[in-house]
C-alpha cells in the first residue's frame, strides 16, 4: 500500500515539476520575443517576470523530496563509504532523525508563515493574487521531504543502497 501511495505522489510530484518547467519556458519565451519584435508591448507583459518567480518557488520546493530520493541533495559519502556496516547505519539513521526533526520543523514553521500571509491580505503586485501562492510551497515541499526522511528512517526506503528510486517508473 506504501509503494502505492508513494508511485502516486512521486508521479504527482513529477507531473507538477514538469508542467511548472514548461510554463516557465514558454512564459520566458513570449517575454523575450515580445521584447525583441514588439517592444512598445513589453509592457503589457510585466507580469511574467513575477509569474515566473512564484513558479520557480513551486518548482524548487515541490522538487525537494525527489531530489533526496535520487541522492541529489548534498552527501559527504567519502566518509560514510570508508565507515563499517554498523557504524554506517547508525550515521544514516542519524542523517535522517536529523532530517526529518529540521523538515518538520520548517514544515511548521512554513506553514504558519504561509497563513500569516493568507490572513494578512497581501496581494502580489503585478499578478493582483494573494501571496499565499508563493509560500504555499514552502510547506509542501518541507513536508514531502519530512515524509522522505521517515520513510528512510524507518526502512521503507534506502537511498543509500538504490542509486536512483525514481528509475523504475
Amino acid at each position: 500500500m506504501l509503494d502505492i501511495v508513494m508511485r502516486i505522489i512521486r508521479a504527482a510530484e513529477r507531473a507538477l515539476l514538469a508542467i511548472v518547467m514548461l510554463v516557465m519556458s514558454l512564459l520566458f519565451f513570449t517575454n523575450v520575443a515580445v521584447r525583441e519584435i514588439s517592444p512598445s508591448h513589453a509592457s503589457d507583459l510585466a507580469w511574467i517576470e513575477e509569474a515566473t518567480l512564484f513558479a520557480l518557488a513551486w518548482l524548487v520546493f515541490i522538487g525537494l523530496g525527489l531530489a533526496l530520493e535520487r541522492r541529489r541533495h548534498i552527501a559527504m559519502t567519502a566518509i560514510l563509504d570508508k565507515l563499517g556496516a554498523g557504524a554506517a547505519r547508525f550515521v544514516h539513521a542519524a542523517i535522517n532523525v536529523t532530517g526529518l526533526l529540521v523538515c518538520a520543523f520548517l514544515t511548521k514553521i512554513s506553514f504558519d508563515l504561509a497563513v500569516f500571509i493568507y490572513n494578512s491580505g497581501q496581494i502580489s503586485p503585478t499578478l493582483d493574487i494573494s501571496m499565499l501562492a508563493l509560500y504555499a510551497p514552502l510547506p509542501i515541499g518541507f513536508a514531502l521531504l519530512a515524509l522522505r526522511y521517515l520513510l528512510e528512517l524507518v526502512g521503507a526506503q534506502d537511498r543509500f543502497q538504490v542509486r536512483d528510486v525514481v528509475s523504475e517508473h
